[in-house]
């Protein structure tokens, strides 16, 4: 077990969740422009089958020029813009540190579309839409604000984020 190397890989996507962390605090209080993309509400048509590749393949399936922010081996990470809005894509060499990038990532809140090795992040409508494009599989964050000492959780039992490991 090689603990030097599973510490540079827990720094990296610990340094990659920072980034989406602020990526999707200035996605939050942007506003929605109301774009009518994307549906919100309705289901829409059935998703393509999910996505396969690398970085640089799935943005052009979501039609994005990538601004990569994250180039390491366990991890690659993207800034994208499109017509439905600011995202992030992130890539994982791994099924595991995709998983635990996410389990971490949730605490933050937002919307995911998770494929096999890769997740989108973005506001609710641009995951949809991207949906219609990559495939996967949405998964909603929690919605924690660091900003409340709330103690126990008492009266914030009915959000819809789910917890565990």
């Amino acid at each position: 077990m090689r603990t030097s190397t599973n510490t540079g890989a827990r720094r990296t996507a610990r340094a990659a969740l920072a980034v989406l962390a602020l990526t999707l605090a200035a996605a939050c209080g942007s506003g929605g422009d109301g774009d009518g993309r994307g549906g919100d509400g309705d289901k829409g048509p059935t998703p393509p089958k999910t996505a396969t590749g690398t970085l640089e393949q799935l943005a052009e399936k979501a039609e994005c020029k990538p601004n990569i922010q994250t180039d390491a081996a366990e991890l690659r990470q993207a800034n994208c813009t499109t017509g439905d809005g600011k995202w992030v894509l992130a890539t994982f060499a791994t099924d595991r540190g995709q998983r635990e990038w996410i389990n971490e990532a949730n605490d933050y809140g937002g919307s995911y579309l998770v494929g096999r090795k890769w997740v989108a992040v973005g506001e609710a409508k641009v995951v949809t839409a991207l949906r219609g494009r990559l495939g996967g599989t949405v998964e909603t964050g929690s919605q924690h604000h660091s900003g409340s000492s709330g103690g126990s959780g008492g009266s914030e039992e009915g959000h819809s984020g789910h917890h565990g490991s």
